[in-house]
């Protein structure tokens, strides 16, 4: 499926991913995640697509977003919009699919070989566009979750697909200990 001499770009739609992820139960370790993809090939670039909330105190996501700045992959954010819904629900939405498109296209003329992190149907006519360029493309999401996070119509249209599952072991955190009661605490009576 690669080849070393590629040159590759990963696309990751990071609501996407993180909720795959979720929905199999893992955490992404996104340094082994890029060291995975510098291994099969040259690594062009590793962009990572997020929406942010830019009136909250604290973001959940910043830690992330700040930590995968600093580690090599080309940021792309926008401040997510926040709205009412009918039914009175607090709702976000921030949609970074045509900052995915367009990164992709503009780079399609210096890749061999476009990883997509995603499951959104919306980027079919993207993957098609590429193919058309010559650029193989590799869609990585999961049809194991129920339901399954891929859209069936991208998954015909990539070359290949990836299950995120298999790449558990390769690219999962490991899940955390629960913390040790320290020797030293009183012991409760």
């Amino acid at each position: 499926m690669f080849y070393k001499d590629e040159r590759l770009a990963l696309f990751i739609d990071g609501a996407n991913l993180y909720a795959a992820a979720k929905a199999l139960g893992f955490d992404i370790d996104y340094k082994l995640l890029r060291q995975e993809f510098e291994r099969r090939g040259k690594l062009v670039r590793a962009f990572y697509y997020t929406a942010l909330l830019e009136n909250e105190e604290y973001s959940p996501i910043r830690p992330l977003v700040d930590w995968l700045h600093y580690n090599g992959y080309a940021m792309v954010t926008k401040p997510a919009k926040e709205y009412t819904d009918s039914m009175g629900r607090r709702k976000v939405k921030g949609n970074m699919d045509i900052e995915l498109a367009v990164n992709a296209m503009e780079l399609a003329p210096r890749l061999d070989h476009a990883v997509l992190f995603s499951g959104d149907g919306d980027f079919r006519p993207l993957v098609e566009s590429l193919q058309r360029q010559g650029v193989r493309v590799s869609v990585v999401s999961t049809i194991r979750s129920q339901p399954p996070m891929i859209a069936d119509e991208l998954r015909r249209q990539a070359d290949n697909f990836i299950e995120l599952d298999a790449l558990r072991e390769v690219i999962g955190r490991p899940p955390r200990e629960p913390r040790p009661e320290r020797e030293d605490a009183p012991a409760e009576t």
